[in-house]
């Protein structure tokens, strides 16, 4: 599993986590079912407090996405992926317009708007890929 923290980046870690746990199930990287490492292995994988692991479990728990397999660890529950598409979503969809607000503000035309837009497009995929 690999997961980038990025502690300055006003996202607290343990959300980070959570929000990274959750786009892999909505990407399918993570399955229903599929076991995930555990709070020290993760902790020890990102150099972090398994304190802040333990939180971000604790909330995909009390969002069903996660559950504790008795005697196995935790995995990924039963319609997780679903919910993960869903709140992906919306999150990607309130960053949308947090940035489409604050091009109103600038009054930014919707032309260069539009070819800011493409131009990052075509950035991220060449992020994507290398």
């Amino acid at each position: 599993m690999f997961f980038e923290i990025n502690p300055s980046n006003g996202v607290p870690v343990y959300e980070q986590v959570s929000r990274q746990i959750m786009f892999a199930v909505a990407s399918g990287s993570i399955e229903t079912g599929e076991l995930i490492p555990s709070v020290r292995e993760l902790a020890r994988e990102l150099a972090i407090n398994p304190n802040t692991v333990a939180r971000a479990f604790r909330d995909l728990q009390d969002q069903d996405i996660l559950q504790t397999v008795r005697g196995t660890g935790v995995a990924v529950s039963k319609g997780a992926k679903t919910k993960c598409v869903s709140a992906r979503t919306r999150l990607i969809r309130q960053r949308l317009r947090n940035v489409f607000e604050e091009a109103r503000q600038s009054q930014l035309e919707d032309e260069e708007l539009q070819k800011i837009i493409d131009a990052e497009l075509q950035n991220s995929k060449k992020w994507k890929r290398g």
